[in-house]
């Protein structure tokens, strides 16, 4: 009797038992019956071979490692924050262009820098009349009920400049127009207390926080100017200020439109005005606000003396640049101490100096950038100082306070430069900023010292 094979097994479901010893099982590899689903990849795959049943498994791939969002991923991952930082920028971004634009305006059709710098100065000055002001009724009434109407107070008042410059009005008018939009709430403040309210329990997220606003700063401070001599230039004077307007109604619009996100006000404030708290800070904040006032001044007159013309612009953002720069990175690191950073700037302020004396251009501009990178961790630094020495409900009237100061600063610092140049050259007014950021770190200094004494 011959022998005889059993039939190929077409389906061999797992559990089944192997033939037995007398019996032959076909060679022919195991397939999944239709009805099965296909196994997962790192499922065991099964064959037949001979009388052997062979249960392979594939090798798994590595789980790729997903990488940790950074600190700003974070930061923005919370909702409500990507809108209004949104409207926070555009309206900020008029403040680097109003006073570039009314002088290229009113110089433009009225002939003459001297009116034109004497109508920024009167807006100047009332700005730190009435910003404190406005910024104490944003944290009694809150931010949309305040900075919309006191934005379209600024807004008129833009417009009716461009008006009266271009219907040849008499020049009292000029400025009356231009100190109204002193009005103009302080935005920057406004979002530095929002990101306060929302991160009050996370301190590493307030610092980085800080740090992109003071980076949001510089970046709207170094386009600003560009985008408003483009705008005068190219298209019509009275463009920059037309352009700034409407960009700071549409930003503060879509600003004030987060709710949410709004800090709550204080009708009713028990807590002191914060200007006797800070009015040690805010001599602080003098010098270094000369800082950038000297800086600028005496960086316009040594390139301006080299002939470099419309070269300067981009050789100042240098400085703006490496400020931005330091800001965002400064937000991923810990906080140092004010005196530590105040060190940096002396010593980075010095390297302009260094490179006019040596009569370099492209060494200045790289000094510029060097010298840009230690001002934010400081501003940064220094805002802090702010932030623990006000109550929440008075915050925004205490950092705008802070940023009068340093407009204080900047106008002293601007004179100051502007007379050294026209005594001593170009060279000479490059040692104000760094003589002012060593007055700066002394006087901090000087009060850490106070502060530490026993009080009797």
């Amino acid at each position: 009797m011959p022998h005889t094979t059993a039939a190929p097994d077409r389906a061999l479901p797992a559990s089944r038992r192997l033939p037995s010893p007398g019996r032959t099982a076909s060679p022919a590899p195991f397939r999944p019956a239709r009805s099965q689903r296909p196994a997962a990849a790192d499922a065991p795959r099964l064959a037949v071979t001979g009388s052997t049943l062979v249960i392979a498994r594939t090798a798994q791939a590595p789980a790729r490692r997903r990488k940790a969002p950074g600190p700003y991923a974070r930061l923005f991952a919370l909702p409500g924050t990507r809108a209004f930082t949104a409207g926070n920028l555009l309206a900020r971004l008029p403040m680097g262009m109003f006073a570039v634009s009314a002088i290229m305006m009113i110089a433009g059709q009225r002939g003459s820098y001297a009116l034109a710098g004497a109508v920024t100065a009167t807006g100047l000055g009332a700005t730190a009349l009435v910003a404190p002001w406005t910024a104490r009724m944003v944290d009694r009434y809150g931010q949309a009920r305040v900075a919309v109407p006191a934005t379209l107070v600024a807004v008129l008042g833009s417009l009716a400049l461009v008006a009266c410059v271009r219907t040849g009005a008499p020049a009292w008018t000029l400025f009356a127009s231009y100190a109204a939009t002193a009005t103009t709430p302080n935005i920057g403040g406004m979002s530095r207390a929002r990101w306060t309210h929302l991160l009050k329990d996370s301190p590493a997220a307030h610092h980085t926080a800080m740090s992109f606003e003071q980076a949001a700063d510089e970046l709207c401070f170094m386009l600003g100017p560009v985008v408003a001599a483009l705008l005068c230039s190219a298209v019509f004077p009275e463009a920059g200020t037309l352009a700034g307007a409407v960009l700071l109604l549409a930003g503060m619009l879509l600003f004030t439109a987060q709710r949410a996100t709004e800090p709550p006000a204080s009708p009713v404030v028990r807590a002191p005005a914060p200007l006797r708290a800070l009015r040690p800070l805010l001599l602080l904040f003098l010098p270094l606000g000369a800082v950038f006032g000297a800086m600028e001044v005496a960086s316009i007159a040594y390139l301006d003396g080299h002939g470099l013309g419309a070269a300067v612009g981009p050789i100042l953002a240098l400085q703006a640049a490496g400020s931005c720069a330091a800001g965002l990175l400064y937000g991923t690191r810990r906080p140092l101490d004010l005196r530590v950073c105040l060190a940096a700037t002396a010593a980075a302020m010095s390297l302009p100096w260094a490179a006019a004396a040596a009569d370099s251009v492209a060494l200045t501009g790289l000094a510029l950038l060097l010298a840009g990178m230690s001002t934010a961790p400081t501003m940064v630094t220094a805002m802090s100082r702010v932030h623990a020495a006000v109550p929440p409900e008075r915050l925004n009237e205490g950092m705008t306070l802070a940023v009068t100061a340093t407009l204080a600063g900047i106008a002293a610092g601007s004179a100051t430069a502007g007379a050294l140049i026209d005594r001593f050259g170009t060279t000479v007014p490059y040692a104000l900023p760094a003589a002012a950021a060593t007055a700066a770190l002394l006087l901090s200094t000087a009060l850490r010292r106070r502060a530490a004494q026993p009080v009797p």
